[in-house]
């Protein structure tokens, strides 16, 4: 049944019908309809997947995973959402890590378990191949798995998902600091840079900006130069 009209949609939050203004978020279009955000909302720009949400169509019996500060409100959206996974992480010390191709099976057995059903990638709202970075840690190769996961925010709508009970999003990021520290190239630009923090170069630059009102810090940023 189609419930839109020109300059509004209907939704259901948690079953609840409500109607809210076309062109809104799925965060903005909540709370428009009253909707106060305790948990589950953070950067609102697409980086942190605090804001992962689970929806229905109405007439579609497919669940579908996006981040709410992402995406626009639909007519017959049934949504709800998910304030946090509970996907335990492995404690480690990086600097007592060895990087060998077993390192990140030794840590996340799980990922064992898998059974190739790519559930995970189907329910990534960044598409993505969460399955083959899976696939990649098994081999053995973090470099693929640091670059398959590259993009992963954390929201754990992978882990929710997994019958195999897998933290993907866990081990991945276990995989691209064991890159970064251990296997990632060296630029002689940025040791350059290392020392001449460490040597104060910059100490009174930033003195200056700490000092400095919003829109004066605005007005830089804008005026920046962009390579």
């Amino acid at each position: 049944m189609n419930t839109s009209s020109e300059n509004t949609i209907r939704i259901y939050v948690m079953g609840s019908a409500y109607e809210v203004p076309r062109g809104l978020t799925i965060m903005s279009a909540m709370e428009h309809a009253g909707w106060r955000f305790t948990r589950g909302a953070g950067c609102r720009s697409g980086f942190c997947g605090a804001c992962s949400t689970v929806y229905r169509q109405e007439g579609d019996y497919r669940l579908r995973f996006v981040l709410a500060c992402q995406t626009e409100a639909e007519d017959g959206m049934y949504l709800v959402q998910l304030p946090f996974t509970p996907a335990p992480r492995v404690s480690y010390t990086l600097a007592e890590l060895n990087p060998d191709e077993n390192v990140l099976l030794q840590h996340y057995p799980e990922i064992a378990r898998c059974v190739s059903c790519n559930t995970c990638t189907k329910a990534c709202p960044q598409d993505i191949e969460v399955m083959d970075y899976i696939q990649a840690a098994l081999r053995g190769d973090i470099a693929q798995t640091a670059s398959l996961s590259f993009d992963c925010i954390q929201c754990g709508l992978c882990s929710m998902r997994c019958p195999a009970d897998i933290k993907h999003y866990h081990m991945a990021q276990m995989a691209r600091r064991i890159y970064g520290r251990y296997m990632s190239p060296v630029t002689a630009h940025l040791e350059e840079r290392i020392a001449e923090i460490e040597k104060g170069v910059y100490e009174e630059e930033v003195e200056a900006l700490v000092k400095m009102t919003r829109s004066e810090l605005e007005e830089i940023y804008a005026a920046r130069v962009v390579e």
